[in-house]
């Protein structure tokens, strides 16, 4: 199978502690990274993605908004860019030890955290990542 996900996903993916919004997300997250470190594919995709799930149905939900696609954007050129790829949505790919290595050496140098300008979890993120992601969830391959 395939895990649907977001572009800037990927980068909440990399500090993922077992930490979210409710109980419900945080349990379907946990999910989804075993997934992933069991060998299943990602799809970059546009729009709510299999983590958004368990919030979709909240009133004040977030997923749909305008800022959350431009964080997309802006998350999807970075990673490219860290990856030395042109990444797109539709593509699919395995999170490899490769993968994993570049992305969270750029996340911890700063260079595509744009797009977690204004998130509620920046802070939290960036300890993380100076505590050499210590306890994060997604392995490598």
């Amino acid at each position: 199978m395939t895990v649907p996900i977001r572009p800037h996903h990927l980068l909440c993916m990399l500090t993922y502690l077992g930490k979210g919004y409710t109980p419900d997300f945080v349990s379907n997250y946990s999910r989804i990274i075993k997934r992933l470190n069991a060998g299943e594919e990602v799809e970059l995709i546009n729009g709510p993605d299999e983590i958004c799930q368990p919030m979709l149905d909240e009133q004040d939900c977030h997923c749909h908004n305008e800022s959350v696609q431009e964080r997309d954007a802006v998350a999807l050129l970075e990673i490219g860019k860290a990856l030395e790829s042109n990444l797109e949505v539709g593509e699919r790919f395995v999170v490899s030890q490769e993968m994993l290595s570049a992305l969270r050496t750029a996340f911890k140098a700063g260079t595509i955290r744009t797009a977690c300008e204004g998130c509620e979890w920046h802070d939290l993120c960036t300890g993380i990542a100076q505590n050499e992601f210590s306890g994060c969830r997604l392995a490598s391959r």
